[in-house]
Protein backbone atom coordinates (compact mmCIF):
# COMPACT_ATOMS: atom_id res chain seq x y z
CA UNK A 1 0.00 0.00 0.00
CA UNK A 2 1.49 3.48 -0.88
CA UNK A 3 1.24 5.63 2.48
CA UNK A 4 4.38 8.15 1.31
CA UNK A 5 1.88 10.28 -0.51
CA UNK A 6 -0.73 10.73 2.79
CA UNK A 7 1.71 13.06 4.06
CA UNK A 8 1.72 15.32 1.79
CA UNK A 9 -1.76 16.31 2.42
CA UNK A 10 -1.25 15.69 6.20
CA UNK A 11 2.33 18.74 5.61
CA UNK A 12 -0.45 21.23 4.07
CA UNK A 13 -2.80 20.81 7.50
CA UNK A 14 -0.24 21.22 9.87
CA UNK A 15 0.13 25.29 10.21
CA UNK A 16 3.81 25.54 11.64
CA UNK A 17 4.31 21.93 10.35
CA UNK A 18 5.37 20.76 7.07
CA UNK A 19 6.71 17.73 5.59
CA UNK A 20 10.22 16.50 4.03
CA UNK A 21 11.61 13.93 2.36
CA UNK A 22 15.08 12.53 1.61
CA UNK A 23 17.54 9.40 1.47
CA UNK A 24 18.64 7.72 4.74
CA UNK A 25 21.93 6.38 5.89
CA UNK A 26 20.03 2.70 5.93
CA UNK A 27 18.77 3.11 2.41
CA UNK A 28 15.37 3.64 3.06
CA UNK A 29 13.71 6.66 2.12
CA UNK A 30 12.69 9.20 4.73
CA UNK A 31 9.32 9.30 2.46
CA UNK A 32 8.87 5.50 3.68
CA UNK A 33 10.54 6.11 7.46
CA UNK A 34 9.60 9.51 8.40
CA UNK A 35 7.27 11.09 5.77
CA UNK A 36 6.48 13.22 8.81
CA UNK A 37 5.79 16.32 10.78
CA UNK A 38 8.48 18.91 11.98
CA UNK A 39 8.24 20.22 15.30
CA UNK A 40 11.01 23.16 14.92
CA UNK A 41 13.79 21.33 13.60
CA UNK A 42 13.04 17.54 14.23
CA UNK A 43 11.30 15.46 11.84
CA UNK A 44 9.28 12.73 13.74
CA UNK A 45 8.17 9.36 11.78
CA UNK A 46 4.33 8.96 11.52
CA UNK A 47 3.68 4.68 12.18
CA UNK A 48 1.72 4.82 8.88
CA UNK A 49 5.57 5.07 7.06
CA UNK A 50 6.83 2.98 9.74
CA UNK A 51 4.69 -0.21 9.05
CA UNK A 52 5.32 0.86 4.85
CA UNK A 53 8.47 0.11 5.57
CA UNK A 54 8.64 -3.36 7.73
CA UNK A 55 5.96 -3.60 4.95
CA UNK A 56 8.55 -3.79 2.29
CA UNK A 57 11.28 -5.50 4.60
CA UNK A 58 9.01 -8.65 6.07
CA UNK A 59 5.05 -8.52 5.83
CA UNK A 60 3.83 -8.68 8.77
CA UNK A 61 0.07 -10.08 9.27
CA UNK A 62 -1.50 -6.96 9.89
CA UNK A 63 -5.12 -8.81 10.79
CA UNK A 64 -3.02 -10.34 14.62
CA UNK A 65 -2.13 -6.71 15.38
CA UNK A 66 -5.14 -4.83 15.01
CA UNK A 67 -6.58 -3.52 18.79
CA UNK A 68 -10.39 -2.32 19.05
CA UNK A 69 -10.92 1.13 19.24
CA UNK A 70 -11.49 2.57 23.14
CA UNK A 71 -10.99 5.92 24.18
CA UNK A 72 -9.92 6.58 27.49
CA UNK A 73 -12.18 7.76 30.19
CA UNK A 74 -11.20 11.33 30.98
CA UNK A 75 -11.09 14.92 31.18
CA UNK A 76 -7.03 15.06 31.27
CA UNK A 77 -6.00 16.95 27.98
CA UNK A 78 -2.72 15.56 27.88
CA UNK A 79 -4.00 12.29 28.09
CA UNK A 80 -6.48 12.88 25.18
CA UNK A 81 -4.00 14.63 23.06
CA UNK A 82 -1.64 11.27 23.56
CA UNK A 83 -4.57 8.77 22.85
CA UNK A 84 -5.27 10.74 19.22
CA UNK A 85 -1.87 9.51 18.68
CA UNK A 86 -2.37 5.90 19.63
CA UNK A 87 -5.36 5.50 17.98
CA UNK A 88 -4.13 7.26 14.82
CA UNK A 89 -1.21 4.76 15.24
CA UNK A 90 -4.24 2.10 15.59
CA UNK A 91 -5.84 3.30 12.83
CA UNK A 92 -2.93 2.90 10.31
CA UNK A 93 -2.79 -0.85 11.53
CA UNK A 94 -6.24 -1.46 10.69
CA UNK A 95 -5.71 0.22 7.24
CA UNK A 96 -2.60 -2.25 6.70
CA UNK A 97 -5.05 -5.17 7.64
CA UNK A 98 -7.69 -3.39 5.27
CA UNK A 99 -10.08 -3.56 8.19
CA UNK A 100 -12.55 -0.96 7.35
CA UNK A 101 -15.19 -1.09 10.65
CA UNK A 102 -12.34 -1.00 12.55
CA UNK A 103 -11.01 2.36 10.99
CA UNK A 104 -14.55 3.48 11.17
CA UNK A 105 -14.52 2.85 14.92
CA UNK A 106 -10.88 4.29 15.27
CA UNK A 107 -12.40 7.70 13.39
CA UNK A 108 -15.42 7.64 15.17
CA UNK A 109 -13.06 7.68 18.50
CA UNK A 110 -10.62 10.32 17.74
CA UNK A 111 -13.72 12.66 16.54
CA UNK A 112 -14.75 12.09 20.40
CA UNK A 113 -12.03 12.90 21.67
CA UNK A 114 -11.48 16.07 19.72
CA UNK A 115 -14.84 16.91 20.89
CA UNK A 116 -13.19 16.70 24.32
CA UNK A 117 -10.66 18.70 23.35
CA UNK A 118 -12.71 21.48 22.07
CA UNK A 119 -11.28 20.82 18.45
CA UNK A 120 -13.90 19.32 16.59
CA UNK A 121 -16.39 21.83 14.66
CA UNK A 122 -14.24 21.23 11.10
CA UNK A 123 -14.19 17.16 11.57
CA UNK A 124 -17.98 16.26 11.29
CA UNK A 125 -16.64 15.58 7.51
CA UNK A 126 -14.23 13.71 7.85
CA UNK A 127 -15.92 10.85 9.73
CA UNK A 128 -18.43 10.36 6.75
CA UNK A 129 -15.56 10.22 4.71
CA UNK A 130 -14.25 7.44 6.70
CA UNK A 131 -17.24 5.82 6.61
CA UNK A 132 -17.40 6.39 2.98
CA UNK A 133 -14.31 5.26 2.13
CA UNK A 134 -14.48 2.43 4.58
CA UNK A 135 -17.59 0.54 2.89
CA UNK A 136 -15.96 1.23 -0.14
CA UNK A 137 -12.75 -0.74 0.62
CA UNK A 138 -11.23 2.38 -0.97
CA UNK A 139 -7.68 1.80 1.08
CA UNK A 140 -5.67 4.56 0.15
CA UNK A 141 -7.95 7.15 0.42
CA UNK A 142 -9.39 5.67 3.91
CA UNK A 143 -5.17 6.14 5.01
CA UNK A 144 -5.30 9.78 3.57
CA UNK A 145 -8.39 10.48 5.39
CA UNK A 146 -7.05 9.53 8.36
CA UNK A 147 -4.03 11.14 8.28
CA UNK A 148 -6.15 14.26 7.10
CA UNK A 149 -8.85 13.92 10.67
CA UNK A 150 -5.26 13.56 12.77
CA UNK A 151 -3.92 16.30 11.05
CA UNK A 152 -7.16 18.32 11.43
CA UNK A 153 -6.85 17.83 15.27
CA UNK A 154 -2.97 18.81 15.17
CA UNK A 155 -3.91 22.35 13.44
CA UNK A 156 -6.94 22.85 15.93
CA UNK A 157 -4.85 22.50 18.69
CA UNK A 158 -2.19 24.79 17.15
CA UNK A 159 -4.37 27.47 16.39
CA UNK A 160 -5.18 26.94 20.12
CA UNK A 161 -1.88 27.22 21.33
CA UNK A 162 -1.84 23.67 22.89
CA UNK A 163 1.63 23.11 21.23
CA UNK A 164 2.93 21.07 23.76
CA UNK A 165 -0.68 19.03 23.22
CA UNK A 166 0.53 18.61 19.70
CA UNK A 167 4.00 17.32 20.06
CA UNK A 168 2.57 14.58 22.85
CA UNK A 169 0.12 13.71 19.94
CA UNK A 170 3.08 12.76 17.60
CA UNK A 171 5.52 11.38 20.28
CA UNK A 172 2.46 9.12 21.68
CA UNK A 173 1.87 8.20 17.85
CA UNK A 174 5.54 7.42 17.51
CA UNK A 175 5.76 5.15 20.50
CA UNK A 176 2.95 2.96 19.52
CA UNK A 177 4.31 2.40 16.32
CA UNK A 178 7.47 1.69 17.90
CA UNK A 179 5.87 -0.59 20.40
CA UNK A 180 4.13 -2.50 17.21
CA UNK A 181 7.38 -2.13 14.79
CA UNK A 182 9.23 -4.16 17.62
CA UNK A 183 6.68 -6.70 18.22
CA UNK A 184 6.91 -7.30 14.58
CA UNK A 185 10.56 -7.54 14.47
CA UNK A 186 10.52 -9.72 17.53
CA UNK A 187 8.10 -12.61 16.13
CA UNK A 188 10.59 -12.57 12.90
CA UNK A 189 13.14 -15.13 13.59
CA UNK A 190 15.60 -13.31 11.48
CA UNK A 191 14.62 -10.22 13.12
CA UNK A 192 13.56 -8.63 9.40
CA UNK A 193 12.91 -5.51 9.79
CA UNK A 194 14.94 -4.25 12.60
CA UNK A 195 16.93 -1.58 10.55
CA UNK A 196 13.05 -0.12 10.51
CA UNK A 197 13.67 0.86 14.22
CA UNK A 198 17.35 2.34 14.40
CA UNK A 199 16.60 5.65 15.41
CA UNK A 200 18.73 6.91 18.61
CA UNK A 201 19.35 10.24 17.27
CA UNK A 202 15.41 11.01 16.63
CA UNK A 203 14.27 8.87 20.31
CA UNK A 204 17.19 10.73 21.98
CA UNK A 205 15.97 14.24 20.40
CA UNK A 206 12.31 13.07 21.63
CA UNK A 207 13.44 12.38 25.46
CA UNK A 208 14.99 16.18 25.07
CA UNK A 209 11.68 17.88 23.68
CA UNK A 210 9.68 16.17 26.21
CA UNK A 211 11.96 17.25 29.09
CA UNK A 212 10.83 20.54 28.16
CA UNK A 213 7.40 20.63 28.30
CA UNK A 214 5.89 22.43 31.15
CA UNK A 215 5.72 21.14 34.75
CA UNK A 216 2.02 20.64 34.73
CA UNK A 217 2.60 18.36 31.83
CA UNK A 218 5.90 16.76 32.92
CA UNK A 219 4.55 16.00 36.19
CA UNK A 220 1.37 13.77 34.53
CA UNK A 221 2.32 10.19 35.39
CA UNK A 222 1.09 9.11 31.72
CA UNK A 223 3.69 11.92 30.18
CA UNK A 224 6.11 10.38 32.24
CA UNK A 225 5.56 6.39 31.20
CA UNK A 226 5.76 8.51 27.84
CA UNK A 227 9.34 9.91 28.70
CA UNK A 228 10.50 6.40 30.34
CA UNK A 229 9.65 4.78 27.19
CA UNK A 230 11.43 7.34 25.29
CA UNK A 231 14.45 6.92 27.56
CA UNK A 232 14.88 3.52 27.25
CA UNK A 233 14.27 3.64 23.19
CA UNK A 234 17.34 6.07 23.31
CA UNK A 235 19.38 4.44 25.42
CA UNK A 236 18.95 0.69 23.89
CA UNK A 237 19.13 1.93 20.50
CA UNK A 238 22.34 3.89 20.80
CA UNK A 239 24.25 0.30 21.32
CA UNK A 240 26.62 -0.67 19.27
CA UNK A 241 26.37 -3.97 17.21
CA UNK A 242 24.98 -5.78 20.48
CA UNK A 243 25.44 -9.95 20.03
CA UNK A 244 21.90 -11.06 18.12
CA UNK A 245 20.96 -12.12 22.09
CA UNK A 246 21.17 -8.82 23.70
CA UNK A 247 19.68 -6.95 20.35
CA UNK A 248 16.79 -9.43 21.20
CA UNK A 249 16.47 -8.58 24.73
CA UNK A 250 17.32 -4.81 23.64
CA UNK A 251 13.60 -4.91 21.18
CA UNK A 252 12.09 -6.97 23.96
CA UNK A 253 12.93 -4.30 26.83
CA UNK A 254 12.08 -1.46 24.40
CA UNK A 255 8.37 -3.30 23.41
CA UNK A 256 7.45 -3.47 27.09
CA UNK A 257 8.16 0.11 28.04
CA UNK A 258 6.10 1.30 25.13
CA UNK A 259 3.72 -1.12 25.87
CA UNK A 260 3.82 0.05 29.28
CA UNK A 261 3.47 3.95 28.13
CA UNK A 262 0.58 2.95 25.79
CA UNK A 263 -1.88 0.71 28.01
CA UNK A 264 -1.47 4.02 30.63
CA UNK A 265 -2.55 6.56 27.75
CA UNK A 266 -5.42 4.59 26.97
CA UNK A 267 -6.75 3.38 30.43
CA UNK A 268 -9.73 5.53 31.58
CA UNK A 269 -8.93 8.14 34.34
CA UNK A 270 -10.11 5.86 37.71
CA UNK A 271 -7.91 2.87 36.24
CA UNK A 272 -5.13 2.02 37.92
CA UNK A 273 -1.99 2.28 34.72
CA UNK A 274 0.62 0.28 37.09
CA UNK A 275 3.15 -1.87 35.16
CA UNK A 276 2.12 -5.24 34.00
CA UNK A 277 3.64 -7.86 32.22
CA UNK A 278 2.94 -6.93 28.53
CA UNK A 279 0.48 -9.18 26.33
CA UNK A 280 2.24 -9.24 23.21
CA UNK A 281 3.66 -12.68 22.29
CA UNK A 282 7.27 -11.36 21.65
CA UNK A 283 10.11 -13.66 22.47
Amino acid sequence: MQTGRHFAILGAILLSLSCGWAVSPSGMTLEQRQGAVFLDSLSIPCPGEVFAALNKACRPNWATLVTPATAPVTTDRAQLAMAVGVLAADGYIAVEAQDGQQVKNIGREIIAMAKALGVSQSLLGRGNSLVEFADNNAWDALADELAATEGEVKSTMMVQKDRDLVLLTSVAAWVRGLEIATRVVLSDDGLRGEEVIEQPDLAASLVMMTGNLPARLAANPRVQQLKQALATASGLLAKDQPSREQRIKNLRSIHEACALATRGIMASAKVNASPTPSSSPVR
